[in-house]
């Protein structure tokens, strides 16, 4: 159903990128449960790509125990839910990742603990 508002929306933005450290990017580990929801992190455009996983991500999702299993040369990515390949070299900005973008990875053989995602 379609909803009309009654008056225009004519406010500043409270979540604009000036007001944050860093633009900010939600980052999402498919199938693993134990995270419910996905991080979201302030991150310096110009950080490469490949620093997510050498850097960025044992931090938050390192206690899951199929974190050390990961084959990071077989992770399927995913942006806002489109198949995506980045390139590890290249920065996040130019990667084409901006503020409040929502990137998420797939571990192929790494289903949640015991398997245990559906």
């Amino acid at each position: 159903m379609a909803v009309i508002a009654l008056k225009s929306y004519d406010f500043p933005v409270k979540d604009a990128v000036e007001k944050f450290p860093a633009p900010l990017l939600y980052i999402c580990w498919e199938e693993h449960l134990m995270f419910p929801a996905p991080f979201c992190l302030p991150l310096p455009p110009d950080m490469p790509f490949g620093a997510l996983a050498s850097n960025v991500l044992p931090p938050i999702y390192g206690d899951h125990p199929d974190f050390s299993q990961i084959d990071w040369d077989r992770v399927e990515w995913f942006r806002s839910g489109e198949p995506w390949t980045p390139d590890a070299s290249k920065s996040l900005a130019d990667n084409g990742l901006g503020h409040k973008d929502l990137i998420s990875f797939r571990t192929p053989g790494l289903n949640g603990i015991g398997g245990a995602s559906f």
